[in-house]
């Protein structure tokens, strides 16, 4: 990871734009959290829901890594920090 060789600097709109962005972040994973969590409380009271559950268990994780991926792109193109 090439990190810049200059201070950075952002305007007001930007850190607001990135704090937006983080918000969203937080936001969504929270939401797939909740969903892990009800789907295993769903589970645990009623055993019989396990293979319906499992839809919604395994497709969260994958929605994590796809959302932290997304605002770790635009964090680096932001702060231009370039991977190698």
């Amino acid at each position: 990871m090439r990190m810049p060789s200059q201070p950075v600097t952002f305007s007001v709109e930007q850190v607001q734009d990135l704090n937006h962005k983080l918000s969203v972040l937080r936001h969504d994973i929270n939401n797939n959290l909740s969903l892990i969590m009800a789907a295993s409380e769903l589970i645990r009271h009623k055993p019989q829901m396990a293979e319906r559950m499992m839809v919604t268990l395994l497709e969260q994780p994958p929605k994590i890594t796809a959302a932290i991926t997304k605002f770790s792109a635009e964090f680096e193109q932001a702060f231009g920090i370039a991977r190698s």
